[in-house]
């Protein structure tokens, strides 16, 4: 069996626990409010705006063993620039003031998620952020184009309001194939426990930041 098939696996009930959170169901399920879309964006903005610079820390932190990684961490560098930029302007479009939503505070849930990143970067080993790559990005391909297509169909919003979404939905699916190409190379087995233990942190970490999600968090936010 595939490293990457393991980890899928081995992680599918904290994905279950993710997916069963009232926030992803009402998004599919056509009951979000814009409000708690926007409520959404706002925490999506603030630790997409980490991406990069976890990325960098990453590669930073690669030992010469793996310089392989460190290109594929480069090209994600290239893919993930200017990507709180596309959350910001989402916000904007749902009604909602991107400089306020830029200089609001994260909720507890996504600063702890964020911090846990960082920690396990500097403080344990790089390769464990893939666990964190694993759970954003296969979370976002398995609804994201599904959520937006219910989530404007219960608010009214335009397209223009959900290029995040859909910048992670179906046509993202090559970057899974790259990850599961990445992971398969992954043959260490201290990495690939590390990676294991990390992403099932990420779903629970994830899941606990949709949990945190609610309408009147963007009361302050109206443009």
């Amino acid at each position: 069996m595939s490293f990457y098939t393991t980890l899928v696996e081995s992680t599918a009930g904290e994905r279950n626990a993710l997916m069963a959170t009232s926030l992803v169901r009402d998004a599919l399920s056509g009951q979000l409010t814009r409000e708690r879309y926007a409520a959404f964006l706002c925490q999506a903005y603030h630790h997409v705006r980490h991406t990069v610079p976890l990325l960098m820390a990453v590669g930073s932190r690669l030992d010469a063993s793996r310089e392989w990684l460190r290109s594929a961490v480069a090209e994600y560098i290239e893919e993930e620039i200017g990507h709180q930029e596309w959350v910001l302007n989402d916000i904007a479009a749902c009604g909602y003031d991107r400089d306020l939503a830029a200089a609001s505070q994260p909720n507890p849930a996504t600063e702890l998620m964020v911090a846990y990143a960082y920690h396990v970067i500097d403080r344990v080993n790089p390769v464990g952020f893939f666990g964190m790559v694993h759970v954003l990005e296969g979370t976002s391909i398995a609804v994201a184009d599904q959520a937006a297509e219910a989530i404007m169909g219960s608010t009214g919003l335009p397209p223009e309001a959900f290029t995040y979404l859909r910048s992670h939905g179906a046509l993202d699916i090559e970057h899974v194939d790259f990850f599961r190409g990445l992971m398969d190379k992954v043959d260490d087995d201290a990495d690939r426990a590390l990676i294991l233990h990390c992403a099932g942190m990420f779903y629970r970490l994830y899941a606990d930041v949709f949990r945190g999600v609610e309408a009147d968090q963007v009361a302050a936010l109206a443009a």
